[in-house]
């Protein structure tokens, strides 16, 4: 507690004063010593969606040399200058697909798991809290696997089991569609929430040691989820709602929910989700295009001509993603944000362009004010902790009771 009043009142009060006291250039240096000391944790990089997508060479991890550097925003090299010592991998699957969520699936664990192997000088899979340090120690990336929305279950818990055997250690309850038992962001809403059958999922989820991630699910879906979790919550990408009116950001009440569940809420870099102007822009954008199948012929026509007429994107800044980190710390406290950059998949905010960038974030809080202890809670150790009483819940409930065999009929999509 001593600590966050401490930063509070740095926040409220003195963070100018800090600013002019620490040239910029000091804070970055300061901002690298850190990292070097205390482990960087990043909740969600889906670059093994881009692998997959990859136009040259679709789903070959060996094609996709990590070792060099790369028009986009990750390889080995810029993990490295951006101190990053822990990675969830996003083993992401369109909700939107209209078959084979299972299948994808599979095949998206398959190649995280394979891009991970490749490089065994600098990544090691992970699946247990224990095992970041010991990927520290022998100076390697912990790589864990993340889910990123329960539509893959196909209403199955025994597929939940079977994920977790294959290295799942958190699941998105949903991705941008509602499913029959939990309620999307992005989606009309149709359960108010979690259905009892979703309930049972976040139930077997702590009973297996599966983190819960409630990104991308509706604000009814997140109180509920955090009501019936006996472990710790993450949000594995998202942002504040009080400071931009984004659907995938968190509102307050969940927030300080959020606080009394012990769990995390790991801040993105996307620019709808923390820059204002930015989402003005895109919603604009959007209006115009809504009948139109992105990346047409016919959608870049009304999108340059959109463009012509308002002008192009406003910038996110790493100032304002800074401003999301120093609310959830004052809503939910300095001992429940984390970071989550959503490289690879939508983080292209200005100054944060890549994984490399970490520093500057830090330095920016730096000159802020915030303290090192605070900084190290923030870059890994909310998470760490978390992760690691999911795992003694889960140790606990596993000699209380079986697997659930609570089910719904499974509806395969329509082709």
């Amino acid at each position: 507690m001593r600590h966050a009043c401490a930063l509070l009142l740095a926040l409220g009060f003195t963070a100018a004063a800090h600013a002019a006291d620490v040239p910029a250039e000091a804070a970055l240096k300061h901002a690298k010593a850190l990292l070097d000391k205390t482990p960087l944790v990043d909740g969600h990089n889906d670059l093994p969606w881009t692998i997959r997508e990859d136009e040259a060479h679709p789903m070959d991890v060996d094609a996709y040399d990590l070792r060099k550097p790369n028009v986009q925003q990750t390889d080995l090299p810029r993990l490295k200058e951006g101190r990053v010592a822990v990675q969830f991998w996003s083993v992401y699957v369109p909700g939107e697909l209209k078959q084979g969520w299972a299948r994808t699936q599979l095949e998206q664990i398959d190649l995280a798991k394979r891009m991970i192997a490749r490089y065994p000088e600098r990544l090691v899979l992970a699946t247990r809290s224990s095992d970041i340090a010991k990927a520290r120690k022998s100076g390697k990336v912990a790589s864990f696997l993340g889910m990123e929305g329960g539509h893959v279950l196909e209403n199955s818990l025994g597929a939940l089991r079977a994920y977790y055997d294959l290295g799942a250690r958190y699941m998105t309850l949903t991705h941008n569609v509602t499913l029959d038992w939990a309620d999307a962001a992005l989606d009309q809403p149709r359960n108010g929430g979690l259905t009892a059958f979703g309930k049972e999922v976040v139930r077997e989820m702590n009973r297996l040691g599966m983190l819960v991630d409630l990104s991308h699910t509706s604000p009814d879906v997140m109180r509920q989820a955090i009501d019936t979790s006996e472990a710790p919550v993450i949000f594995s990408h998202s942002s504040a709602r009080a400071l931009v009116d984004h659907p995938r950001n968190v509102p307050d009440d969940v927030l300080a929910r959020v606080a009394a569940n012990g769990g995390v809420v790991m801040v993105t870099f996307v620019p709808a989700f923390v820059s204002n102007d930015y989402k003005r822009w895109k919603d604009g954008l959007a209006a115009r295009t809504k009948t139109v199948d992105r990346g047409s012929a016919a959608y870049k026509v009304v999108e340059a001509a959109y463009i012509k007429e308002a002008g192009a994107a406003p910038k996110a800044t790493l100032k304002q993603v800074a401003d999301h980190i120093d609310h959830v710390a004052k809503v939910a406290g300095v001992d429940h944000v984390g970071l989550a950059a959503d490289f690879d998949g939508g983080a292209t905010t200005e100054g944060l362009q890549d994984v490399s960038t970490y520093p500057a974030l830090f330095a920016e809080l730096i000159q802020r004010g915030w303290e090192d202890a605070d900084l190290a809670k923030l870059a890994g150790g909310n998470l760490i902790r978390a992760f690691a009483k999911a795992e003694q819940v889960a140790a606990r409930l596993q000699k209380e009771r079986a697997p659930s065999l609570a089910a719904l009929p499974s509806k395969l999509p329509s082709k």
